[in-house]
């Protein structure tokens, strides 16, 4: 089973469709592993700086403020304890990770069911590209989007070293360039829409080369020419790696 996609040209118009694996684009979302992953990625950006000193740690108070007895107020040994002004702060922040740890295949999931909701709800698009030549140019890439979609929040994936499409919208409030190694569940979620170029999503569905990194299977495997459709005007899709195949290259 396979979901199609229409491809985009630069005028807007559907130049053909592209079938989507179901194993990656057609599956029930979970919505409590989204959101644990989600957390969880939330929780490593945080900076955990933050950070207070205690009474031993703040400078000064060595000596006694006034003598123990005699002078009608309590007893006190150091200027620097929590109860004065200046003096230690007691159970303050201090520098720690928030940083959670979550299994590789808990992510792959979460990601998974992300781009399946986002599928489902036709949120989804592929374009051939945005720039037509070798000139960057915002005008025709902002036209393009345009056409495709309205959102407030973009999100498009492109290959790393697609220089022409990352100038032509880097000057795009709107939208969120990265590529199909950096794709994950939080972009995902938090994009209105999500727009492939054909390069990038033939990357993204060629999946991990030993399963640790990220960088696509292509550089082992023959890939489809999406240019070229096949007969009936299909273009063939990349099937995402077996269980065999992804332990073999792990070897």
């Amino acid at each position: 089973m396979s979901l199609d996609v229409s491809v985009r040209t630069l005028d807007g118009r559907k130049s053909r469709r592209v079938s989507l694996p179901a194993e990656i684009f057609g599956v029930e979302p979970n919505i409590s592993l989204m959101h644990q992953v989600v957390v969880a990625q939330l929780a490593a950006k945080r900076q955990g700086t933050a950070s207070t000193k205690t009474r031993g740690e703040v400078r000064g108070g060595g000596a006694k403020p006034y003598r123990q007895k005699g002078t009608g107020r309590a007893r006190q040994g150091s200027t620097r304890a929590p109860q004065f002004e200046g003096g230690g702060i007691v159970f303050g922040p201090t520098p720690r990770s928030y940083a959670q740890r979550t299994p590789k295949k808990m992510k792959a999931a979460a990601l998974r069911c992300a781009l399946s909701d986002r599928a489902a709800n036709e949120r989804l698009h592929v374009v051939s590209g945005f720039v037509d030549g070798n000139t960057p140019s915002t005008k025709t890439a902002l036209a393009v989007l345009s056409g495709i979609s309205s959102a407030k929040r973009v999100l498009v994936v492109a290959l790393p070293g697609d220089d022409l499409t990352r100038r032509s919208l880097r000057n795009l409030g709107q939208v969120h360039l990265i590529t199909p190694t950096q794709l994950n569940t939080h972009d995902v979620l938090v994009s209105d829409d999500v727009i492939f170029t054909e390069e990038a999503l033939t990357l993204f569905l060629a999946g991990p080369t030993k399963g640790k990194s990220a960088t696509g299977r292509a550089r082992g495997i023959q890939l489809p020419d999406l240019s070229t459709p096949n007969v009936g005007g299909e273009v063939p899709s990349v099937a995402p790696a077996t269980a065999a195949e992804e332990t073999e290259d792990a070897k």
